[in-house]
């Protein structure tokens, strides 16, 4: 294990790399955050604007700007949007010509689509994906081609549900919806309880649920995963969760993403509590996920702080 962490650790570019003890400020102003790469550019969308979602570009990781010079550039707008308010916790895949936005508004979730991964996304159908309320909603395309929709459900305590989507990536499946994980574990029970943030990746042959446990407002929000062989699982949570918690000293550190980054690292993006006693506004991190050769997901210790130099 203190090898795989040495490996881990190692990956960081020189100079890049920083304790998040030592990081109190980063001036992103966003929160559940998500990272798209494409062409040596990466795009960093999150919760934070009153009016849609706002997207930062770099080319480092470390030093982010507003697209244009604007002041917190909306990648997707309101008026082009189901919904007037709490726009949250975005998403954005390239599949085959368009770009697909998948987030929540007004805590329904909701698709748009573009051109560009800096939009102007819209939403053709100003309409949430199901009446229901939810939120939190992330795509999977299995191996297969079968594209699925996880997302959370507002039942006793957060609940991770997901759903098949049509070829249209658009629009879900009737009757395909199927439940998938719920709080169980001790250290998800610290008020209030809730299974949200759910993502996947797929590793020798291997489903990797992660999501967050904990309300986001608690200092004690962390990330957890669940593994099956098949997306209809069933799923087995960790014993070892949470695998994220407190990184860093920080309080509330979840809601993440994983991705991969252009030297082809495994990468995890996730926000924390400004500091103890203050929530927001909420602090960016970016570290280094792996797996162990028995098939465990293990989170590295050290974390870039990425800063807003525009």
């Amino acid at each position: 294990m203190k090898k795989l962490l040495s490996i881990l650790c190692s990956i960081f570019m020189a100079g890049t790399i920083a304790s998040a003890q030592n990081t109190r400020n980063s001036n992103i102003p966003l929160a559940d955050p998500f990272i798209f790469c494409e062409n040596g550019i990466y795009y960093l969308y999150g919760t934070g604007a009153a009016d849609g979602i706002a997207v930062c570009t770099s080319t480092d990781l470390m030093q982010w700007q507003w697209p244009e010079g604007k002041q917190m550039y909306l990648a997707l707008s309101k008026e082009d949007s189901y919904g007037d308010k709490w726009f949250w916790a975005p998403e954005v895949y390239h599949i085959g010509d368009l770009y697909y936005m998948y987030y929540s508004a007004e805590e329904h979730f909701c698709v748009a689509t573009a051109t560009s991964p800096l939009g102007p996304f819209v939403q053709k159908e100003k309409a949430p994906m199901r009446e229901k309320k939810g939120i939190d909603n992330s795509l999977f395309i299995d191996d297969d081609g079968t594209p699925y929709l996880l997302f959370v459900n507002f039942n006793d305590g957060n609940e991770i549900w997901m759903a098949e989507m049509e070829s249209d990536l658009l629009h879900m499946k009737p009757d395909t919806g199927r439940f998938l994980l719920r709080m169980s574990q001790d250290w998800e029970k610290v008020w209030p309880s809730v299974n949200e943030g759910p993502f996947i990746v797929k590793h020798d042959g291997v489903y990797y649920l992660t999501y967050s446990a904990n309300s986001y407002e608690s200092p004690n929000y962390g990330v957890g995963y669940a593994t099956a062989t098949s997306m209809r699982g069933p799923w087995t949570k960790y014993e070892g969760n949470p695998v994220l918690q407190f990184a860093g000293g920080f309080d509330g550190t979840g809601h993440h993403a994983l991705f991969v980054d252009n030297a082809g690292h495994r990468r995890i993006v996730f926000h924390s509590h400004n500091r103890r006693g203050r929530i927001q506004p909420r602090v960016i991190h970016i570290g280094s996920y792996d797996f162990t050769p028995d098939g465990r997901l293990v989170v590295g210790d050290d974390f870039i702080n990425p800063e807003l130099v525009q």
